[in-house]
C-alpha cells in the first residue's frame, strides 16, 4: 500500500486486520471432482486483492463460496468476523458480488433496479445512498434510463452500483472490465480506487495482467485448486523479476568475444544490440564491471535502455511450475 512502503508481515495484522478469513477450506463436487485443496487466505481490510488464476483454477469456486453461493466441503470462512455458515445472514450483507456477467433487468429503470437490489439484503429504502452511489459511478444522469438502453460500460457500472446498493464493506469484482475498451477500463480503475478509498475492501478476479499490475495491492495466484502465493506485488515483482540492460552498439558484431562469456549476454541477429539480463536483487556492480569489460573489448555503445519483466511473465512462470 502506498505511504507504507514494505512493512513486515507480523505488522500488517494491526495496520490492515483481515476482513476475510480462509481456512482450510476444501470443495469436492459430486462427480468427485475437487476444485478447491486446503485453501488458506487472508484478505487486509481496506485493500485491493487480485486473484489471478488460468481458466479452471478454482477462483471461480473460491469466490462463490465466500459470498454463499456454493457451500464448502470442509473449512471455514469467515467475512468481516462473521461465519459464512452459521452467520449467514450477517455474513452476506457485509459482501458485494458484481458478476462477470451482464444479468441485469433490461426494461427497468438504473434507478429501480439499484433501489431493489438493496431490498433484497432487507435493507430500507435510502435514496440518499442511491443517489450518492450512482453518482460516484457516473450514473446519476441515466438514473431514469432503462437497462436496455445503456452502453456495455455504463451496464457493468449498474452491476457495481446494484452491489453497493446495501452498503457492503467487501467487493467482490469478477472480471470487472471484461469486453471493455481500453480507455473504459481505465476510467473503470479510477471506480475501483475511489471505492477502495472510501474503505470499501476490493477482491477482483482478472484475465488482463496489466489490470492486477496497476491496481493491486496485493496479488494471490491459485491453480489446479491451491493458493500458490500470496505476495505483496512490488515484492513479488522485486523477488522474481528480471531486468535487462540493452545496448544498442556503434559497430555490429558477428559474434560476442569469449572474454565476455561471463556475462551471459544474446545478441539479436542483425548483431546491433547486446543483451543484458540480470536479477533486480544483485548488485549493479555487474553493470559497472559489464561496461569496464565492453571498453577494454573496443565494444562501443551509442544507447541503453532497460525493461523489467511484467506481471504477466511472473504469473505465466508460476502457474507452469510442476505442482
Amino acid at each position: 500500500m502506498s505511504g507504507y512502503g514494505i512493512v513486515p508481515e507480523y505488522i500488517w495484522e494491526f495496520i490492515m486486520p483481515s476482513v476475510i478469513s480462509v481456512a482450510n477450506l476444501n470443495k469436492t463436487y459430486a462427480s468427485g471432482f475437487q476444485a478447491l485443496k486446503n485453501i488458506n487466505l487472508d484478505i487486509r481490510r481496506g485493500e485491493i486483492f487480485a486473484l489471478l488464476g488460468p481458466n479452471g483454477a478454482g477462483k471461480t469456486t473460491l469466490i462463490s463460496i465466500i459470498c454463499g453461493l456454493v457451500n464448502p466441503s470442509s473449512g471455514t470462512v469467515l467475512a468481516d468476523g462473521h461465519d459464512i455458515i452459521r452467520n449467514y445472514r450477517q455474513a452476506r450483507s457485509k459482501i458485494g458480488l458484481v458478476p462477470q456477467e451482464l444479468t441485469t433487468d433490461a426494461f427497468e429503470t438504473v434507478w429501480a433496479t439499484v433501489s431493489f437490489s438493496r431490498g433484497l439484503f432487507g435493507k430500507p429504502p435510502n435514496p440518499a445512498h442511491i443517489e450518492k452511489t450512482l453518482r460516484a459511478l457516473s450514473l446519476w444522469n441515466k438514473k431514469d434510463n432503462k437497462l436496455i438502453t445503456l452502453s456495455g460500460g455504463m451496464k457493468r457500472r449498474v452491476l457495481i452500483a446494484k452491489a453497493l446498493s446495501h452498503e457492503p464493506q467487501i467487493l467482490f469484482l469478477d472480471e470487472p472490465t471484461a469486453g471493455v475498451d481500453v480507455s473504459l477500463r481505465k476510467e473503470m480503475w479510477q471506480v475501483v480506487r475511489s471505492l477502495r478509498d472510501t474503505g470499501v475492501t476490493i477482491i477482483l478476479t482478472t484475465h488482463y495482467i496489466e489490470e492486477a499490475e496497476e491496481m493491486a495491492d496485493r496479488v494471490g495466484v491459485i491453480n489446479n485448486g491451491e493458493i500458490i502465493l500470496v505476495e505483496e506485488k512490488n515484492v513479488l515483482m522485486h523477488k522474481l523479476g528480471k531486468k535487462q540492460l540493452k545496448l544498442q552498439l556503434a559497430q555490429p558484431l558477428a559474434s560476442i568475444p569469449p572474454c565476455l562469456a561471463v556475462y551471459q549476454l544474446t545478441l539479436t541477429p542483425e548483431g546491433d544490440e547486446l543483451v543484458y539480463t540480470y536479477d533486480t536483487q544483485r548488485q549493479h556492480n555487474d553493470i559497472t564491471a559489464l561496461f569496464s569489460d565492453l571498453n577494454q573489448a573496443g565494444i562501443r555503445f551509442i544507447d541503453l535502455k532497460t525493461t523489467q519483466t511484467s506481471l504477466e511473465e511472473i504469473f505465466v512462470k508460476l502457474v507452469r511450475k510442476p505442482s
